[in-house]
């Protein structure tokens, strides 16, 4: 799934996200830690399986965990589209306890090798974008609050984290401001709790992202641990292993 989401997030950019998502494979151990006082998020580590029309087509690798003060979700993609061509990307998000990103580093290797590394301070994110053969390019983009859903292509661990920073207590619909780092492109997206759904003859506690474009359906475990994604239109599934 170049992977999916928001607001201006153009259809186009959507479609790729959705496409290079639909690419990952994983399998899943998950490591039963709480979060720290004070802190939306709990630790996690484990593996996604990308499923197209039922079909694997790639596995991500992944870890939330506590690093000081703050926390760290990484993780690494590995796929492969229908058409044969192979690609992998990585990513480290750093983030305060608040779930507000602190910085990212993402990596993507294609046909060429790109990168970038972003700050995030007062609402804005600074990336210097390194693409293999050119000028590092630099740009700025401002939301209207720190707390900002970083949700890369093709790294589907981002919306576990999307999941501690939606307000259970809260409900209703919660929309939060996106930043799809590969596509230098900022949105919206809209989360809002679906109640008890049933996935794979299991019951979870379920939440509808949506976008301009698209629907993301997530099925979380009691502790919001992501164990399910899915992009009906797309025919797009992320299934943990």
């Amino acid at each position: 799934m170049r992977s999916v989401y928001f607001r201006r997030i153009s259809m186009s950019a959507l479609a790729a996200l959705v496409a290079l998502a639909i690419i990952i494979g994983i399998s899943a151990v998950a490591a039963d830690k709480k979060a720290a006082p004070g802190s939306v998020f709990a630790a996690d580590k484990g593996k996604f399986e990308i499923l197209l029309d039922g079909a694997s087509i790639g596995r991500e690798e992944f870890e939330i965990e506590p690093s000081g003060a703050n926390w760290i979700a990484k993780g690494s993609t590995s796929m492969k589209t229908p058409d044969g061509k192979s690609s992998k990307v990585t990513g480290t998000l750093t983030l305060a306890p608040d779930g507000a990103p602190l910085s990212y580093d993402w990596a993507a290797q294609t046909d060429k090798s790109n990168s970038a590394h972003i700050l995030f301070a007062n609402g804005v994110a600074k990336t210097t974008l390194q693409m293999q053969g050119a000028t590092p390019y630099q740009q700025d983009n401002s939301f209207g609050s720190p707390l900002i859903a970083v949700l890369d292509n093709n790294l589907y661990h981002q919306f576990e984290l999307l999941a501690h920073i939606y307000d259970w207590n809260k409900k209703g619909v919660q929309t939060f401001p996106v930043l799809i780092p590969q596509e230098l492109t900022p949105g919206t997206i809209s989360v809002e709790s679906a109640g008890t759904a049933s996935a794979g003859g299991k019951s979870y506690e379920s939440l509808k992202a949506t976008t301009a474009d698209l629907e993301i359906h997530l099925y979380l475990d009691s502790s919001h641990k992501l164990i399910r994604l899915e992009v009906p239109s797309a025919k797009v599934a992320v299934v943990r292993e």
